[in-house]
């Protein structure tokens, strides 16, 4: 898939998805509001590093460097902090402000030692691995709310896909589709976290 395509895909879904998880946090009570609103911050990331590519391949413009930032803090800042928003979601365990405040000044902190010491890669993928095994386990803790725990199952590898795992033990056979993977991973997320909020609906249990 041409990269322009798959940077367009990124922006658009990227941008609907904060655009509906952002209304549907209308409808939840104050103590999920911060837990929601840092996964916001990560689809909003992702939004403008994917609206940043097409800028450059589309047309010309140079915005390599904020898209390479962009794309970078979605890795190392918004997808952890969406798994923990799913562990915290789906644990009926709302944290503070503050609490959240902590969390993402600490991610911010790592982000830019690894950036600064250039082991983003390495530590792009411990994040991935601890993201999506967190996501799996929020999915999972809904059983038998089956399509959400299959929606927490395919998020959890989507964000392993989305890793880069550039010069580690193998190449990752789908580097050149990182933003693809990235768009795929952003309209579950919009999905599944509102739904890790709100007790699951009794028809999901039910047999097909």
């Amino acid at each position: 898939m041409p990269e322009l395509l798959q940077a367009l895909l990124l922006a658009v879904l990227a941008t609907a998805s904060a655009v509906r998880l952002g209304l549907a946090r209308r409808g939840h009570d104050e103590a999920n509001q911060p837990a929601l609103f840092s996964a916001l911050l990560a689809l909003a990331l992702a939004a403008g590093g994917g609206a940043c590519a097409a800028a450059r391949l589309g047309v010309g413009l140079d915005t390599l460097h904020a898209e390479r930032w962009l794309l970078q803090a979605t890795l190392l800042l918004g997808l952890p902090l969406a798994g923990i928003a799913a562990l915290a979601l789906s644990r009926r365990s709302p944290w503070s402000r503050p609490t959240w405040g902590r969390v993402i000044i600490g991610l911010c902190v790592f982000f830019e030692l690894a950036r600064r010491f250039e082991r983003s890669d390495e530590y792009a993928a411990m994040l991935a691995v601890a993201s999506a095994l967190l996501i799996a386990y929020a999915g999972l803790l809904r059983w038998p709310a089956r399509r959400t725990a299959l929606a927490g199952l395919v998020a959890a590898l989507l964000a392993l896909l989305s890793a880069s795992w550039n010069g580690l033990v193998f190449r990752h056979p789908l580097a050149d589709y990182q933003m693809l993977c990235l768009a795929l991973l952003c309209p579950l997320l919009a999905w599944l976290l509102p739904n890790l909020a709100i007790q699951f609906d009794q028809r999901d249990e039910m047999p097909a």
